[in-house]
């Protein structure tokens, strides 16, 4: 009888244990997606970028100029991460981001050849490619438009460069273009 009770007890713990961990698990994913549905918030990174989905194929960006601050999300290994960021679109419609320091940045470094991505602008989310840009020539076209679009939407932590400044050395910029 000793026996049966060693097994049911046994089954039992291995009911609570079970059910312990898929409880954790379903808290941390709920928690998780509730988390993205709040951030990237100030400099807080987030997860997945929600909102209304736009799968036509964007050739011109220049509507990006109409919007404070971009959105991007990339995978970060097998994990979502989200951040807020400075975009700008040339007046040949070529959408750029920017990043200072960005050599010191998580998310910079995950960055590789047509990393797929989301862009999330006024809760609108595009499938789009994001690809670091080093031509010297392209990056000072991207720091132009930056400079440009920041004389409208500057703020106390991102104030407007002189329109006459020059590319910092530590500044990078990415391209996006559309995935669809």
């Amino acid at each position: 009888m000793s026996e049966e009770i060693a097994a049911i007890n046994q089954s039992r713990t291995k009911i609570l244990i079970g059910g312990s961990v898929a409880a954790i698990l379903a808290v941390g994913i709920i928690g998780f997606l509730i988390f993205s549905t709040v951030c990237p918030c100030e400099r807080t990174p987030g997860g997945f970028l929600f909102g209304e989905s736009s799968d036509a194929p964007v050739s011109d960006w220049s509507f990006a100029n109409n919007v404070p601050l971009c959105q991007l999300q990339i995978y970060a290994g097998i994990r979502p991460h989200s951040i807020n960021l400075n975009c700008m679109a040339t007046p040949e419609g070529e959408m750029y981001l920017s990043c200072s320091f960005c050599d010191t940045k998580y998310w910079a470094s995950k960055v590789e050849t047509n990393e797929i991505g989301v862009m999330r602008l006024n809760g609108i989310t595009y499938p789009v490619h994001v690809n670091r840009i080093t031509d010297p020539a392209t990056m000072d076209k991207a720091w132009s438009a930056r400079v440009q679009k920041l004389q409208v939407y500057q703020s106390l932590d991102n104030p407007a460069p002189d329109p006459d400044s020059k590319r910092p050395d530590r500044w990078w910029t990415f391209q996006i273009t559309s995935r669809s």
